[in-house]
């Protein structure tokens, strides 16, 4: 029910019982506050914003006042400039003068306040409160010495969060916000969900990292600012909580199309940038995601994704790549009609052929690549396509994703010997179930990801003694610390910091071994060259009838196909921003553009091909969808004994004694009894962002500004 009331002489029409400092500052009133936030309940501890109720004696503090119909507010008056100036001197003579100091200035409520009353502490006996700063705590700087005892941050740490470890605690003749017996934080179990710090309107409590309004979001926020696809992960994550694995799955479908293969493969840069991290440990994200996409039907975000009306135009993809299926995907469903080409005999690029199955199940890329029959995608299988510009006069749009599917071989001497093999054509061989070539004692020369490939699917077609070896030393290895852990678990011998001097030749021109030197440097000179230093006298010899080269991977597309090349036979994109080539109308993305990368890297790539592409056809480039169900996250979530200590839940691997010798799965993921466990551990750091931000007087009306500038 509304009533009618006046403020300053303006007529305001405001819900019944809503108090009178709110209904003023939505209405575009200014009335100075400090503890008052709209989030919060009321304190009126402050002062500031007294006004005077006509028929009434004396001044009331208007957050404390209910508004009824027919009520008469003053907001300016001698009484109330007196009074309220009197309260924020008195404020001011416990708080450091010199807000140059304080990393929130220009950001601060306090110092646009002092400007909006132009008062100062002159007149008062000025006191130093004499706290220390607390940095001992993870995320969170407490900086009592500037506060101003509005209690924001405790009434949000209780009321808002219902975590409740923050209290009014007493030093001397000081108060101050604290924890009980000053604990650290995560002994007193507290949540790190930033609410204390987002209400505090000076800089007492704060983010312990600085940054400006505008990094604010991808700083909080880092796992979601880190996914290259921007995938909302806080999100999904509270929806795994709540056992809402359709919800959970449709907010990942959002952004990607595969998140069962990313589940297994995904190399997890959200994780590395997580705040938990901070506390103990990592979310573990990509468990999460694998679990939520293996327990769901698919069927919520199926029946919501977005199909627009045909164009008439067509677009043909080379390339059944991650990268080239995402395009393909988000494409179909911009009403274009899409056909997409691929050389083997089924989808999924490296996810089918390059990753091995014992990571990626090949039933895993086959359910998933199935999603582009949703966006009424045309599949042909078994076409190489060497010169796309042929396409042009069948198609308006062209993009190349064929990825990097032709190994390297280093120029050292013996390279050329029998018993050679290289990684892309070694695993895709493997992955084909093809015969590999390979012997008994297996060398392989590189120490990335795929080099460990390599390494794990020798032991698995039987080789008798596997070694690998790479320039870089141990510390700065270029592959995953668990693919390390695994293959060395498995037999793998893995040698860092050697040189590949030459590969021996047994006399009838076939492989019978290595030799190698001990790397004192490795770096890259100023012109990106491999600078490599060696040890003197430490050359030696390890045995082997197969060297398999794993040191890169480039794109296996005919010198003569017409397009501009760049650095390692890249596909050259030219437009800095733009993925067009050399010929118009043909687009390129993925690791034929910059290398062998990572699978969700490719989706991110397929997804700005299909944005680029789409405007080029004529549409507006808008290939979002909301999948999930609209919703406000709940700002309650509650107290949690022993939060900051609680343990990461790893994904369960098959003993390598019995994962060794084939190419079953070796992971089963999170179990269903930890799952919960695992996604409570996250810090919600999106809810931050669901907290109303703070309103400065000169958001308000231009009689606010006006009279500040008097």
């Amino acid at each position: 029910m509304s009533v009618t009331i006046k403020i300053d002489d303006r007529t305001l029409q405001v819900e019944e019982g809503m108090n009178v400092l709110e209904a003023a500052l939505q209405n575009g009133i200014y009335i100075p506050h400090l503890c008052h936030h709209p989030d919060l309940p009321e304190l009126g501890s402050c002062r500031l914003c007294i006004v005077e109720v006509e028929g009434e004696d004396g001044v009331t503090p208007s957050c404390k006042l209910e508004a009824k119909d027919g009520m008469v507010i003053r907001t300016k008056s001698d009484q109330i400039s007196h009074l309220r100036n009197l309260s924020m001197e008195l404020i001011l003579a416990a708080h450091p003068e010199d807000c140059s100091t304080c990393p929130k200035y220009g950001q601060c409520e306090m110092q646009t306040l002092i400007q909006y009353m132009n008062v100062s502490a002159t007149r008062m006996n000025r006191r130093v409160k004499g706290f220390k700063m607390n940095e001992e705590n993870p995320l969170i700087i407490h900086d009592m010495n500037r506060c101003v005892m509005c209690g924001r941050c405790v009434r949000a740490c209780g009321e808002l969060r219902g975590v409740g470890v923050l209290q009014y605690n007493k030093k001397e003749l000081e108060t101050y916000v604290g924890t009980l017996h000053d604990k650290l934080l995560k002994d007193a179990d507290c949540r790190f969900c930033g609410a204390c710090a987002e209400v505090c309107p000076t800089g007492t409590i704060r983010d312990a990292m600085n940054y400006t309004p505008i990094e604010k979001r991808d700083t909080l926020i880092p796992c979601q600012a880190t996914c290259p696809v921007h995938t909302d992960i806080p999100r999904y994550i509270r929806y795994v909580r709540q056992g809402k694995y359709a919800e959970a799955t449709a907010v990942i479908h959002e952004k990607l199309p595969f998140p069962e293969c990313l589940g297994r493969v995904c190399t997890r840069a959200c994780e590395g940038k997580c705040r938990r991290g901070e506390v103990n440990e990592p979310v573990s994200i990509r468990n999460i995601k694998r679990y939520t996409a293996e327990h769901t039907d698919n069927s919520l975000w199926m029946n919501k994704i977005k199909k627009l009306p045909a164009t008439g135009k067509k677009v043909c993809v080379i390339g059944g790549g991650p990268a080239g299926m995402t395009a393909a995907y988000y494409l179909g469903k911009q009403g274009h009609s899409v056909t997409l080409k691929e050389q083997y005999p089924a989808l999924g690029g490296q996810m089918h052929y390059g990753i091995p199955s014992y990571r990626l199940p090949r039933d895993v890329v086959e359910k998933e690549a199935g999603f582009l029959s949703l966006a009424d995608v045309k599949v042909e299988t078994g076409v190489r396509v060497d010169h796309p510009a042929e396409l042009l006069s069948e198609f308006d749009a062209v993009l190349v994703a064929v990825g990097t599917h032709k190994g390297v071989i280093l120029p050292i001497p013996g390279s050329d010997l029998d018993g050679i093999l290289v990684n892309a054509t070694f695993l895709r061989q493997a992955s084909m179930g093809e015969e590999t070539g390979m012997g008994k004692k297996v060398v392989i020369l590189g120490g990335g990801n795929v080099a460990f490939d390599c390494a794990r699917s020798a032991v698995r077609l039987g080789a008798e003694e596997v070694h690998l070896a790479c320039l870089e030393k141990r510390e700065v290895m270029l592959a995953d610390d668990e693919e390390i852990e695994q293959a060395t678990e498995e037999g793998v011998h893995v040698h860092p910091g050697q040189t590949f001097d030459q590969i021996l030749d047994d006399g009838n021109g076939h492989v019978c071994g290595v030799q190698f030197s001990n790397v004192e440097k490795f770096y890259f000179d100023e012109n990106r060259r491999a600078v490599t230093v060696k040890e003197e006298n430490s050359e030696h010899v390890i045995e082997c009838d197969t060297v398999i080269f794993a040191v890169g991977q480039r794109i296996d597309l005919a010198e003569d196909s017409g397009l501009e090349r760049g650095r390692g036979n890249s596909i050259a994109t030219p437009t800095e921003g733009s993925l067009a080539t050399s010929v118009p109308g043909i687009f390129a993305a993925g690791d034929a553009v910059y290398g062998t990368q990572t699978v969700i890297k490719a989706v991110a790539s397929g997804r700005d091909a299909a944005i680029e592409i789409d405007k080029y056809l004529g549409g507006d480039g808008d290939i979002t969808e909301t999948l999930a169900p609209a919703d406000t996250a709940d700002q309650w979530i509650g107290h949690i004994d022993g939060f900051g200590y609680l343990e990461r839940s790893e994904e369960e691997f098959i003993a390598a004694e019995e994962r060794d010798h084939d190419f079953r799965p070796i992971s089963t993921g999170i179990c269903d009894a930890e799952i919960c466990g695992e996604s409570r551990r996250c810090l919600q750091c999106d809810l931050r962002f669901g907290i109303t931000g703070h309103r400065l007087w000169s958001d308000y009306s231009n009689d606010a500004k006006e009279e500040a500038a008097i």
